[in-house]
């Protein structure tokens, strides 16, 4: 099961949205004031769409079918944070429209302490 988790994470990585090219261009790299982030990562069972390991911080990014899938989203986000990490959700238009705002709350985030304790790292996750 965990194989074929990353096999689809990197398959995700050469096919994402264009709202995930555009918030990848300014999370890559370490250009967010040095914060390492990483995409189409695994995290337990889920594939998240960006994480920055370091500050426990997921972001994901959701287009329209997401509005048919709001329980899911709701119940996968509680667990993301029972697991330690903070959880932003973002429109894939809030994104498009408004790049600047997005990454001005992405580094809000990132500059304030984390309410939960810190991930796991890595190798102590299921």
């Amino acid at each position: 099961m965990k194989r074929l988790n990353v096999d689809r994470a990197r398959g995700m990585r050469g096919t994402q949205t264009d709202a995930e090219q555009l918030l990848w261009y300014y999370l890559r790299n370490r250009r967010m004031q040095g914060w390492k982030f990483r995409r189409q990562h695994e995290i337990s069972r889920y594939i998240v769409d960006f994480v920055c390991p370091d500050a426990g911080l997921i972001v994901e990014l959701d287009g329209g079918r997401h509005g048919d899938q709001l329980i899911y989203d709701e119940r996968r986000t509680l667990e993301l944070q029972t697991m330690g990490y903070r959880v932003l959700r973002f429109w894939n238009n809030d994104v498009l429209k408004n790049v600047e705002g997005v990454l001005e709350v992405i580094l809000e985030v990132l500059a304030s302490p984390a309410p939960h304790p810190s991930p796991l790292p890595e190798g102590e996750r299921e």
